[in-house]
């Protein structure tokens, strides 16, 4: 029952951090969620080793460095150009000469 606590609370995590960070992010749903769980799993850490709760525990704290980690991921991600697979194929397609 933790797994489907844990997809879940990353999906909204997730979604949280995308809907803070500006401008477009070119990710699909599935690796929102891998990053939201990520961001969960870190928050986890962080609240545990602060003393708030443990990892799988949610809480208030947890939750906050959770999205705050998840912005960090997706930001990071985004930064790399992970997901913008077909759009980078378009603009090489694009270019004159190539």
């Amino acid at each position: 029952m933790q797994i489907v606590g844990l997809i879940i609370i990353g999906l909204v995590i997730g979604v949280i951090a995308r809907l803070l960070l500006p401008g477009r992010q070119r990710i699909g749903v599935a690796l929102t969620i891998l990053l939201g769980i990520g961001g969960a799993l870190i928050g986890g850490v962080v609240a545990s080793a602060i003393g708030t709760g443990d990892i799988f525990e949610l809480n208030f704290l947890g939750t906050i460095f959770g999205v705050i980690a998840a912005v960090l991921l997706i930001g990071a991600a985004d930064g790399m150009g992970i997901g913008r697979g077909d759009e980078r194929r378009r603009e090489s397609l694009d270019r004159p000469g190539r």
